[in-house]
């Protein structure tokens, strides 16, 4: 079938696909302006996988009932989704604190896409692994709400920030790089925070006898050990454009996306202009 220029992704151009047994991506936040959804789109049309874990804030509901944004990437995100759990890939969908209205949801299938609150997962090695968002386990988010939405309208802020400096970068002929992400990790208190996130989520995986945890949440990937507990977060689609994937050994390994376009001196296209006003189907 014939592709448009936009439609192509990095992966067509080579004329193959990377084939991976299982793919982790969350925090995509659809229906936000910083969301990369270009990004993830292109990423999703050049793998193959028997498994993809949604895990969690892939939409974001909370600032969709606030302003309305969705654009013709946001729709193709969805569809490139739909179009794998069609193709027989096992599509699990584990929402967040930001689409916590599908929770109502759990333990249905739509689509073909399950729903679940958490997920255990079986590498290919034999190891088992807690999957979750991981919102449980931040503080701010459970027991300060105010302050988890104020803090919300921060970090819209300084994503819109982020939105405006690449797009002088990319006027100027340079590659994405996320301004915001590196602001937030100036901040000693924010990098303590993470810590004791990525500590609390491996105990977790500890007390319930698995040998590690895949996560989202916190938008900072990361793959390390605590104590002999694999923490493993796959990052998000607003600052890092980061998916966690497992080869057909066993082995996982975080991909940068961002990072492989700027070094195959490939971009997707740019937004669509104007929003559009309607769901997709």
């Amino acid at each position: 079938m014939h592709q448009s220029p936009a439609s192509q992704s990095l992966f067509h151009e080579r004329g193959s696909k990377r084939r991976y047994r299982s793919v982790f991506i969350s925090d995509a936040h659809l229906g936000t302006r910083g969301c990369r959804a270009e990004f993830l789109a292109d990423f999703l049309r050049g793998v193959e996988c028997e498994h993809l874990y949604l895990v969690g804030d892939i939409v974001d509901g909370w600032r969709l009932k606030k302003t309305w944004y969705w654009d013709a990437h946001h729709d193709e995100v969805l569809r490139l989704i739909m179009k794998l759990a069609r193709s027989g890939t096992a599509v699990t969908y584990i929402p967040g604190n930001h689409d916590e209205i599908f929770r109502s949801w759990l333990g249905l299938e739509v689509a073909g896409v399950k729903l679940a609150l958490q997920a255990v997962h079986t590498a290919a090695d034999g190891r088992s692994f807690l999957v979750m968002h991981g919102d449980e386990f931040d503080s701010v988010v459970r027991y300060y709400r105010f302050l988890a939405l104020l803090g919300d309208s921060a970090y819209t802020m300084a994503l819109g920030l982020n939105r405006w400096f690449n797009g002088l970068r990319r006027k100027l002929g340079y590659p994405y790089w996320s301004l915001s992400q590196w602001l937030k990790r100036q901040v000693k208190e924010a990098v303590k925070a993470i810590d004791r996130f990525e500590t609390a989520l491996a105990a977790e995986a500890r007390r319930h006898g698995h040998h590690g945890v895949i996560c989202g949440h916190i938008h900072h990937a990361e793959m390390r050990d605590i104590g002999g507990i694999a923490y493993m977060n796959d990052g998000d689609w607003v600052e890092s454009c980061t998916a966690l994937v497992e080869h057909a050994d066993g082995r996982f390994e975080l991909l940068d996306w961002a990072a492989e376009l700027r070094m195959s001196h490939s971009l997707p296209p740019l937004p669509a202009p104007e929003p559009r006003l309607s769901l997709p189907a």
